[in-house]
């Protein structure tokens, strides 16, 4: 009597209880293969090329909205459709699709994901009927401006512009710059914005002091005459020849006593700094997105460049500008430009953005990296500055000149006045409302100083070769 329970017996000779397994098929193993490269011929491109080729002779078919059908949702209500109009009128439908996709001929298209019909997948915003939505491969559009500042400068679409080579020929030294004077973001510096001792003087005062001893020679020379006494003379001649030396003593030592006044201005901490505070900022430079680059020298990626030529006028020649006067240096050419950067600060490893650019008023205390003196014969001597006043077009007869040229550049050590600002977490040094005034400098001897804007204070940098990163 058999038992109840089925049972059968296993390939090892084990019995074990219920119906043996039934075999499985297996299901059909897929080989894949690697496609050959097409170079964006559809020709190429096997099966699925095949059904864009045109099979009746003439140009790729056109897709897209096919004129005179109707819509999906005109389609899926026709078919929705109950009564016996229906089948008729998704008849006509289906009728006047296919001869309209018979009439319309197709054009080859854009690279891109493709839809059903052959063509870009178009991409729109908004509602549309159907729910299909359409994409399209085409430019990227640009971005607005965020007011971040990157390293190189910019092209039209917002992408860094590529500069390939020097500019080495006067055609493109012209149109750089060309550029760099019509750039707004760059600020350019007249002989006017540079600091003086003198220049801070003020003029009511001096010119009291010249009525003083114009009065006191009157007088000396009066009583000189009548009573022949030259004490009073002797007096004033003593003061006029103190009050002179010291005035010629703060024309050339002026600059020494500015420095002076900097180093010793004390370094501020940024990082407990607060929004409108007076600060002193000492710290590596970096470019912005406009760098620039020296005239003579053609020193990349500059954040101020300074390019003076000046003449000496002796008894007889020609004069470098309408107020040169004779036996002294007369200013001729100059060019001076500044814009934005950053500075690392030393002290709280912060890093600021200085807003020297855009028309801001700076006064730089940088120290020239170049100094050339010429005179007419020494040609050989000095082939490169002859070639400069060829780019310029200024005349190198028989004059007396002297080029200055100075520069603070990526990499260098540069020290900052100003107000801090602080706009959206972005730390900015801005210029100051009002002028700063570097007082009397006893140990210099030196007449108070008024310095405006923003003041960059740098030593010769032409030997910096560390770039930050």
């Amino acid at each position: 009597m058999g038992s109840r329970y089925p049972s059968h017996q296993l390939g090892n000779g084990l019995f074990v209880s219920g119906r043996p397994e039934q075999p499985k098929e297996r299901p059909p193993t897929m080989s894949s293969t690697a496609m050959p490269y097409t170079g964006g011929d559809i020709k190429k491109s096997g099966e699925l090329g095949k059904m864009f080729i045109p099979t009746d002779g003439t140009k790729s078919r056109k897709s897209g909205p096919i004129p005179g059908a109707p819509s999906r949702s005109g389609s899926f209500a026709g078919n929705a459709q109950s009564g016996p109009g229906a089948p008729n009128a998704t008849g006509r439908m289906s009728g006047s699709l296919a001869s309209s996709a018979g009439s319309v001929s197709m054009k080859k298209t854009n690279s891109g994901p493709l839809s059903k019909h052959g063509e870009p997948l178009k991409k729109s915003s908004g509602p549309q009927s159907g729910g299909v939505t359409r994409q399209h491969s085409g430019p990227i559009p640009v971005l607005p401006a965020t007011g971040l500042i990157t390293s190189g400068p910019l092209n039209s679409s917002g992408a860094p512009r590529k500069v390939s080579g020097p500019l080495d020929s006067s055609g493109s030294l012209k149109t750089h710059m060309a550029s760099v004077v019509h750039n707004q973001a760059v600020t350019t510096l007249g002989p006017q914005d540079d600091f003086s001792s003198l220049k801070s003087f003020p003029k009511s005062v001096l010119w009291l002091v010249v009525l003083i001893f114009v009065m006191g020679f009157l007088a000396g020379g009066f009583i000189l005459g009548a009573v022949h006494n030259p004490m009073l003379l002797i007096v004033v001649a003593v003061f006029f020849t103190v009050v002179a030396a010291l005035f010629i003593w703060n024309s050339c030592w002026g600059r020494r006593g500015i420095t002076d006044f900097i180093a010793r201005y004390p370094d501020a901490d940024l990082r407990t700094a607060k929004n409108g505070q007076f600060v002193k900022v000492t710290g590596v430079v970096t470019c912005g997105n406009v760098p620039l680059e020296s005239s003579f020298q053609r020193v990349p990626r500059c954040v101020y460049t300074s390019t003076c030529l000046y003449e000496y006028r002796g008894w007889g020649s020609k004069p470098a500008n309408s107020s040169h006067r004779c036996f002294t240096w007369g200013l001729r050419s100059s060019e001076r430009h500044v814009v934005d950067f950053y500075i690392s600060d030393f002290q709280s490893g912060l890093r600021a953005l200085v807003k020297t650019g855009n028309g801001a008023k700076v006064t730089p205390v940088v120290d020239d990296s170049v100094v050339i003196d010429y005179k007419h014969g020494s040609e050989k001597a000095s082939p490169d500055f002859v070639r400069w006043l060829r780019q310029k077009n200024l005349s190198s007869d028989d004059r007396i000149m002297r080029l200055k040229e100075g520069y603070i550049k990526e990499g260098s050590t540069v020290s900052v006045i100003g107000v801090v600002h602080r706009n959206d977490n972005v730390l900015m040094i801005v210029p100051s409302s009002e002028p700063i005034t570097a007082g009397w400098q006893w140990s210099r001897c030196t007449f108070p100083t008024s310095l405006e804007g923003i003041v960059l204070r740098c030593e010769d940098s032409s030997n910096v070769d560390a770039i930050p990163v």
